[in-house]
């Protein structure tokens, strides 16, 4: 099946909010790239090779899970079950909905890339949905948790603009389909307890 949408190659002619809309990416994912971050440096590329396969959520929901109270291990349950549906969504659906290419990396300094780069297409970012489904996923069952966990995925969100594998708007789109997908994790618990409840009612 075709994708529905192709942004590898641009069409002749013009197309007014397409061509706006990959221009402004492309200015933001340039003026990113040429600034310089000393801070960043050795943090976020780590990060972003860390939540590789979503092993740093993993990781977070197991350290969540042996602090010992029950809202914790809730969390963290709700923050997986969320980073699954999100994972599922991009690669069932996402990924192939539209073809992007990777950006360039030429403006990107060496010390910035990652040593493997991605194949697959640029969007939208799937760690990005990764770790924003997990964050707000673990922040609807608790707050507090949640509050801890955010500045981890956004860093990892903004990492891959940092690194160079991902445009913003490719990160922008994967962390909303990760938030709607710790949503609709929250909604189908809800409708879960509600069918019990009438069942045992019944």
């Amino acid at each position: 099946m075709m994708p529905d949408v192709d942004l590898t190659v641009l069409k002749p002619g013009r197309h007014g909010l397409r061509d706006l809309f990959l221009a402004l990416d492309d200015q933001v994912f340039a003026f990113a790239a040429e600034r310089h971050w000393p801070a960043a440096e050795p943090i976020l590329p780590r990060l972003s090779r860390g939540a590789n396969h979503g092993v740093l959520w993993f990781a977070t929901a197991a350290a969540l899970a042996v602090s010992g109270t029950p809202r914790a291990r809730r969390a963290a349950a709700r923050g997986l079950a969320s980073l699954g549906l999100a994972s599922l969504t991009i690669n069932t659906v996402g990924k192939r909905s539209v073809r992007r290419s990777r950006p360039g990396l030429d403006a990107v300094p060496l010390g910035r890339r990652l040593k493997r780069q991605p194949v697959t297409t640029s969007f939208p970012s799937g760690h990005s949905a990764s770790a924003a489904a997990f964050a707000a996923g673990i922040a609807l069952e608790s707050p507090v948790w949640g509050a801890v966990v955010a500045p981890v995925a956004f860093s990892v969100a903004m990492s891959r603009v940092y690194t160079g594998v991902h445009f913003p708007s490719d990160v922008l789109a994967g962390a909303a389909l990760g938030v709607g997908a710790a949503f609709a994790v929250r909604h189908a618990a809800h409708l879960r307890r509600r069918s019990q409840s009438v069942a045992e009612d019944d």
